[in-house]
C-alpha cells in the first residue's frame, strides 16, 4: 500500500523548508508566487492530502504540550514533570510524557509522533545514548516543523532554541574551590556520566577550580565494576580527601566503597554528591549534596515555552540558568578548631 507524501517529503524534494512548503500551500503573502506555484505543482503530480488533524490544530491549539523525559528511574526528572505539570494546570494545559529510556532510536519514534501536529510545544531533555552518537536530526526535524522547543537539565548543545538548566560548571567549581579553602588539596571526582554533556561541564569546572598545579583524581566510567575499581583506587591508593560525586550512582558507589574500606566519612573523606535532599539528610553519617532546585527547572522550562507558543516571547532564544547550592551534612564537617 502506497503511503501519502509528507510536508517532510515535499520539502526535501524543493530543497526548502517544511514553513515554506506549508505556507506556500496556504498562499501566504510571505512566500513568492514563483516558489508557491513549484510546491502546489509537485504537491498535486504527488497527490498530496494535507492531514486534517494537523490541520485543525494549526487554526486552533490543541492545549498539550509533549515532555520527553530520558529516565524514569532518576526522581530529579519527577521533581522537574512536577514542576512542568503544576505550571501547566496554571494554564489549563495537558501534559503528554514520554520515557525515551536514555535510547535514541525511541528518541527518534517519540520526535517523529510529535511533528503530526497533536501538540503545541515540546519539552526535552536529550537521551544518553543519543548525546553519544551525537546525532540530533530528530530533534531539529521538530524545530523545523514551527513547533516550540525548550531543552531542560541537558541544555549543552548548539540548537536554536529556548534552554532552561543548571550551570554544571560553575556547581564542581565552586565546590572545589570550597573545599580547597578549608585546606583539601587532595580532591578527586567520580562519574559515571562523564560522556554526557552535563558531566563533561562538571569535569571541566573541577579542573578548572584545581588549576594546572594540581594533581587531578578522576574515577570515570558508565560500568558499575570499572567505576568501583576506579574509585577504590582513588581512596584507598591515591588516599584522595574528598570526593565530589557528579551523579547519584558514582555518588552513593563511593559512599558504599568508603564504608566498607573503613574509611570514615567526614573524618577520613568528605564527600559531596548529586542525591535527593530527602535522602541525603537520612544517611549516617548524612551526605552532603547539590542542591539543582528540579522543580524550579520543571516550572520555569513550562513558562518559557507557553510564552513562545502564546507569542509573549518573539525575542532572541533564552539560556536561563536555575541557581544552585551545596546543601553541607555531616559528610563535609570539618572539626571544629579547639581554643589556646
Amino acid at each position: 500500500m502506497k503511503t501519502r507524501i509528507t510536508l517532510k517529503e515535499l520539502a526535501k524534494l524543493l530543497n526548502v523548508s517544511v514553513s515554506t512548503v506549508s505556507k506556500a500551500l496556504n498562499d501566504s503573502p510571505e512566500i513568492s508566487p514563483k516558489t508557491i506555484e513549484r510546491v502546489k505543482e509537485l504537491a498535486a503530480l504527488h497527490k498530496y492530502r494535507p492531514n486534517p488533524t494537523a490541520v485543525n490544530l494549526k487554526s486552533s491549539k490543541s492545549g498539550t504540550i509533549g515532555v520527553l523525559i530520558p529516565n524514569i528511574a532518576n526522581s530529579f526528572f519527577a521533581k522537574v514533570l512536577s514542576g512542568m505539570e503544576e505550571r501547566a494546570q496554571r494554564e489549563g494545559l495537558q501534559l503528554i510524557t514520554y520515557i525515551s529510556n536514555e535510547s535514541h532510536e525511541r528518541e527518534k519514534q517519540i520526535a517523529e509522533m510529535l511533528t503530526a501536529g497533536f501538540v503545541d510545544g515540546v519539552l526535552i531533555a536529550i537521551a544518553e545514548e543519543t548525546q553519544r552518537k551525537k546525532e540530533f536530526d530528530h530533534i531539529k526535524n521538530i524545530i523545523q516543523y514551527d513547533i516550540p522547543v525548550v531543552l531542560y537539565d541537558r541544555i549543552d548543545f548548539d540548537m536554536p532554541v529556548d534552554k532552561v538548566g543548571i550551570n554544571d560548571r560553575k556547581v564542581f567549581y565552586d565546590a572545589t574551590k570550597d573545599l580547597q579553602k578549608k585546606g583539601l588539596s587532595k580532591i578527586g571526582i567520580a562519574t559515571s556520566i562523564h560522556h554526557m554533556g552535563v558531566g563533561k561541564a562538571r569535569i571541566e569546572g573541577y579542573r578548572e577550580a584545581l588549576g594546572d598545579n594540581h594533581t587531578f583524581y578522576l574515577a570515570n566510567s558508565a560500568k558499575k565494576e570499572s567505576l568501583k575499581e576506579k574509585i577504590l583506587k582513588m581512596l584507598l591508593e591515591d588516599k584522595v580527601e574528598a570526593v565530589l560525586g557528579s551523579d547519584f550512582d558514582s555518588t552513593m558507589l563511593t559512599y558504599r566503597l568508603a564504608y566498607e574500606n573503613n574509611i570514615r566519612i567526614p573524618e577520613d573523606l568528605k564527600i559531596i554528591g548529586f542525591v535527593r535532599g530527602g535522602m541525603a539528610k537520612y544517611l549516617t553519617p548524612s551526605l552532603s549534596y547539590v542542591d539543582q532546585s528540579p522543580h524550579k527547572i520543571g516550572e520555569t522550562a513550562m513558562e518559557v515555552l507557553i510564552n513562545r507558543i502564546n507569542r509573549k516571547n518573539t525575542g532572541p532564544k533564552e539560556r536561563i540558568t536555575i541557581a544552585t547550592e551545596v546543601v553541607h551534612y555531616e559528610s563535609t564537617q570539618f572539626p571544629e578548631k579547639k581554643l589556646l
